[in-house]
């Protein structure tokens, strides 16, 4: 009997022995890599589109199957090049109903994917599959439990009314992201109205129109045509953002909204990422921004972009002003104390922001100059020109002596609590402002333009 049960034993640990051999030389065995071509074809007629892939391979322990250097084309109305591409994407299957012929998707882990989105002026995007509208199961692939993207990147822009390449709106660099219950059946169903995924995102780098950020961490929701970023967090020219965007995908054009909150955002900086903005104003900048709009098919996408806020900017310098200089020739003195040590300088300027048709106006302005306050209104343009439109009263801090009150009064100034005040507009160009006496269109005696 003993004999007889150790023949056994190593009988039947030979079997396991040999099942394992054949376990982990099963993916050899089967050689997934001949059934490429019908893959690719069964892809391409679910999804209307060109696909690509380098390499196909099958492990165990979990049951997974590897992607490499997969593709997926432009379709034909869109310019030539690719809708996404990975250089390599795991994918664990349901084992259970891989056995009942139904593939089932658990989880998938995309390595340094590259998605360009964009849009026709006609509505469609080019990752949208048009077969789906007609048929909800035209691919029978489920939700998927779990989506990792490491190493990713994300660009997006319009099409010109003439189908041109336009400029990019939106582009993500160095995407980590982790998704849960993501339906990809919803994302390139243009009809679907379900939620397609939610999960965190970072980001290296993010570039919205000229704006750029750094670091990025946000909550991500993928809803029916919607993009929700919320509880985003950024690092914003040696300053920080916190906030949300939000990006309804529904209509022919994008439409978007953000609420951001910055502070100790560098101006410089800031205004440096904008044509023709360097060197015009520096200072720390923080307070409160929202702003909305629709991203049109031209080559200004952002031109539409509307919105308000409210912002304080501390300790900085507006060069091409000068603001304390020109006001005291419009007093007609010169030397007034802290006035005269930096004509650009102020301490702070707090003002409340309306942006629409491509201008930016301020009903009520407050800077605390060094030697003069001012507070004003007025707007600027914001379309290239540059134009500015401002009016405000100028207050002298420094108490003067009789004879200097009694020049300035006879020039136009008012004397309240002992110290001088006086209108004054500003016109021109942010470049080469215009600065004169007065309030109205009419008053002269304006001052040279600052060279």
């Amino acid at each position: 009997m003993a004999i007889r049960r150790k023949t056994a034993l190593i009988v039947v640990g030979i079997a396991a022995l040999l099942l394992l051999a054949l376990i982990l030389a099963s993916p050899a065995l089967i050689q997934v890599d001949r059934y490429k071509p019908q893959v690719i074809s069964f892809l391409q007629e679910k999804t209307g589109k060109q696909v690509e892939i380098g390499r196909l391979s099958l492990t165990f322990f979990p049951l997974s199957i590897h992607i490499d250097d997969f593709g997926v084309k432009n379709p034909p109305i869109f310019p030539h090049g690719y809708i996404v591409q990975v250089a390599r994407i795991d994918g664990e299957l349901g084992l259970v109903a891989l056995l009942r012929r139904q593939v089932v998707i658990k989880s998938l882990v995309l390595e340094d994917p590259v998605l360009n989105m964009t849009s026709d002026p006609d509505g469609p995007w080019n990752f949208e599959n048009p077969q789906a509208q007609a048929s909800q199961n035209a691919f029978p692939l489920g939700v998927i439990s779990s989506v990792q993207i490491r190493r990713g990147q994300l660009v997006a822009s319009n099409l010109l009314p003439s189908d041109a390449a336009g400029p990019i709106f939106f582009e993500a660099h160095d995407i980590s992201c982790d998704l849960q219950q993501v339906n990809l059946m919803g994302i390139i169903n243009p009809s679907s109205s379900s939620t397609d995924g939610q999960g965190t995102v970072k980001a290296g780098l993010l570039r919205f129109g000229a704006v750029e950020a750094k670091n990025l961490e946000s909550n991500l929701r993928l809803e029916a045509r919607h993009v929700f970023f919320t509880g985003v967090k950024a690092e914003v020219y040696g300053g920080s953002a916190a906030g949300d965007l939000t990006f309804d995908l529904l209509g022919k054009n994008v439409n978007f909204k953000t609420t951001l909150r910055l502070n100790g955002v560098n101006v410089a900086q800031l205004l440096a990422a904008f044509p023709n903005g360097g060197g015009k104003m520096t200072g720390k900048m923080e307070g409160e921004v929202k702003l909305a709009g629709e991203i049109a098919h031209s080559l200004r996408p952002l031109a539409g972009m509307h919105g308000a806020g409210h912002v304080t900017v501390r300790n900085g310098q507006v060069p091409s002003l000068k603001l304390n200089a020109n006001l005291m020739k419009l007093a007609h003195f010169n030397d007034l104390g802290p006035a005269k040590n930096d004509p650009s300088a102020f301490n702070l300027i707090t003002t409340d922001l309306e942006l629409d048709n491509q201008r930016i106006s301020s009903r009520v302005i407050d800077i605390d100059g060094y030697g003069v306050d001012v507070d004003g209104s007025g707007s600027v343009s914001v379309s290239g020109s540059d134009e500015l439109n401002y009016r405000g009263l100028a207050e002298i801090t420094t108490k003067e002596g009789f004879l200097t009150n009694t020049v300035a009064r006879l020039s136009g100034a008012t004397l309240k609590d002992g110290k001088l005040q006086f209108p004054f507009r500003i016109v021109g160009t942010i470049n080469s402002p215009v600065f004169s006496k007065g309030k109205g269109d009419k008053d002269v005696d304006a001052v040279e333009k600052p060279r």
